[in-house]
């Protein structure tokens, strides 16, 4: 009995290849891509996926293996199609981050300050708590597997070998950022509304009132009634950017 071996050479490099996307996009996202996930989780989870993804679009990858150059250029576009992919699935955190800070600003809160765990950097505590809740609730609702149904379509919109339009990713990566912050000032509209009120009131309560210290009450008492709004807001605010994700996610995916 013979064995043709021939086919691994061509095989080993479509492998390759389809890691180098599935792996930097999983290297950025949400939930996966944090700091504080091991690098060998990381890389499991991307070669599980590249396992699954590769005998479905085995035929996308047309290798030249006579060529090293060609093979190099190829891998170095996968790798910008993961990182545009995985990018634009993380820049949606950003807009719970606007948020918390601006929340935290009108609470009184703005200089309280700790390490974001999904950053690995300082942020406001209240942008972190939110960053985090967004994090569990796309996990929670199965969310995360929009994100893989977007990476098996990225095919149909970044076929292997096909140059890919800088145009379209400036505008991609352009859209992306301003959603974000937009989506960021709708959810802190509740609180921006309520800085104002409060601020005016306390301005208006120092006028009746010299004698009074009007920031040993006011900070107290901003910070009592911030939490009780966010209280009240907090499940429409996540139901929202729940609402944004998957919005986001679906304008990965072309037009079945």
């Amino acid at each position: 009995m013979r064995i043709d071996i021939s086919l691994l050479p061509a095989l080993a490099a479509a492998f390759m290849l389809a890691f180098a996307r599935v792996g930097a996009m999983v290297m950025l996202l949400p939930g996966l891509g944090e700091t504080n996930i091991p690098t060998r989780v990381k890389l499991s989870i991307a070669l599980l996926l590249t396992l699954i993804i590769l005998p479905l679009h085995r035929n996308a990858y047309n290798v030249d293996m006579n060529s090293i150059t060609s093979l190099l250029v190829l891998m170095m576009h996968e790798i910008v199609i993961g990182i545009v992919l995985g990018a634009t699935a993380r820049v949606t955190l950003a807009a719970l981050q606007v948020a918390g800070a601006i929340i935290a600003q009108q609470m009184g809160l703005g200089f309280v300050t700790s390490v974001d765990p999904t950053q690995g950097q300082q942020g406001v505590l209240v942008g972190n708590f939110l960053t985090m809740l967004g994090v569990t609730l796309l996990f929670a609702t199965d969310s995360h597997h929009l994100v893989i149904a977007a990476l098996n379509d990225s095919y149909k919109i970044f076929a292997p070998g096909e140059t890919m339009s800088s145009g379209d990713v400036a505008s991609l990566a352009t859209r992306a950022f301003s959603s974000a912050f937009r989506l960021g000032l709708q959810l802190s509209g509740p609180f921006l509304v309520f800085g104002l009120v409060f601020n005016i009131g306390l301005g208006v309560l120092a006028r009746l009132m010299p004698q009074m210290q009007v920031y040993f009450v006011g900070v107290p008492l901003s910070i009592f009634a911030g939490f009780l709004v966010l209280g009240v807001v907090i499940a429409a605010m996540m139901g929202t950017f729940l609402d944004y994700f998957i919005g986001v996610m679906h304008q990965m995916m072309p037009l079945k």
